[in-house]
């Protein structure tokens, strides 16, 4: 081949890969949303988002310290009402009762992040072994974790709330305490999850696959089943975050929470403010009874909205609704198909759609 031929021979360039665009974490689960279900998660996200800033941000944004009476050598008058030096009054013990809301965010943080952290590292293997290995320790474990499950939810953590703290009053000791008091209640809920979901998957082909291929027990449970049987616990962990918060602040008000002068608590704001409701005092109970609330709405709407999401059977009644019906018959009742190329459902749709139609005309 001639030098003008080889310069005019078109080049051929080898096929580029398209690049793969990041994308922004769970924008994927919001995308599934609509309507009210996304406004449901996002005023949910951001009362939690609230939260996480402000217990994160404590000590920048309350105006005083979680025990501090006094400024610059003048004592806080005791349950003043709300005013410009103090937004949300003072208490009985003369402190700011808006900078214990703030701390008492931190506070219920600490406890949520230990004690769901310590939830999962416990009931999730636990449930793993059980569920697979079955026999006689799948037989005591279920018998164990069901006596911890009947058992009343808030004496266990005021059981165990005794036992741990062994009289401590430091702060770690107290917020640990009371974490260790809230895990022992949701450890048998991961376990009996994981556990069945466990049963359910381990004589699957890919499970029977990787035993032929000679992978270990241990490799086959976190490797091959621990990634299908999770899938519903972020919905558990956010749905059991706002129950710990209730328990956190049952412990508080029963007396059995953290020392008031190492960390605030709402629980234990509140037993203060009983006596101040019947003299007409309502700032110190109301804000943190407000910021329980709040806290455990958003926790709660979080939850209920990544259950909607994340759960198949709630998923398909969703798609099987009538608009969706009506909206998936349109294309195909527009377009000339033969009858014979269409299944059997959209048959069913055609003449539901029909029906409806002669109906409407009638």
């Amino acid at each position: 081949m001639t030098a003008p031929e080889l310069a005019n021979e078109p080049v051929v360039m080898p096929p580029v890969p398209p690049t793969k665009r990041r994308r922004i974490p769970g924008l994927r689960l919001f995308t599934m949303t609509a309507g009210l279900q996304r406004v449901t998660l996002i005023v949910g996200l951001g009362l939690v988002a609230i939260f996480v800033f402000v217990a994160i941000f404590a000590p920048l944004i309350a105006p005083y310290g979680l025990a501090q009476n006094s400024s610059d050598g003048v004592g806080f008058v005791a349950q003043q009402p709300p005013s410009g030096q103090h937004w949300f009054g003072t208490s009985v013990r003369s402190e700011d009762v808006l900078s214990r809301v703030i701390f008492g965010a931190r506070t219920a943080l600490l406890v949520i992040a230990i004690s769901l952290v310590m939830s999962l590292i416990v009931g999730v293997p636990l449930g793993l072994v059980s569920g697979y290995i079955g026999r006689a320790l799948d037989r005591v474990l279920v018998l164990f974790m069901d006596a911890i499950y009947a058992f009343p939810t808030l004496l266990l953590a005021i059981v165990v709330s005794i036992v741990v703290a062994g009289g401590q009053s430091s702060s770690f000791g107290g917020v640990l305490s009371a974490a260790v008091a809230i895990t022992a209640i949701y450890v048998p809920q991961y376990f009996r999850v994981v556990r069945n979901a466990t049963v359910a998957v381990k004589n699957e082909p890919y499970v029977d696959a990787a035993r032929v291929t000679g992978a270990s027990t241990t490799r086959i449970m976190f490797r091959h089943i621990l990634a299908n049987v999770t899938q519903s616990l972020p919905v558990i962990v956010t749905l059991n975050a706002g129950d710990a918060i209730l328990t956190l602040a049952a412990l508080g008000f029963l007396g059995f929470g953290i020392e008031p002068t190492q960390a605030a608590e709402w629980g234990y704001d509140l037993n203060k403010a009983l006596s101040d409701v019947s003299n007409g005092i309502w700032w110190t109970g109301i804000f943190p009874g407000t910021a329980i609330v709040l806290v455990v709405l958003g926790l709660t709407l979080v939850g209920e909205s990544l259950n909607e999401v994340l759960n198949p059977l709630l998923r398909t009644r969703r798609a099987l609704s009538p608009a969706t019906i009506a909206s998936d018959t349109v294309p195909v009742l527009e377009k000339d198909v033969p009858a014979a190329e269409l299944t059997a459902a959209e048959l069913d749709l055609v003449d539901e759609a029909d029906s409806d139609r002669e109906g409407q005309a009638r």
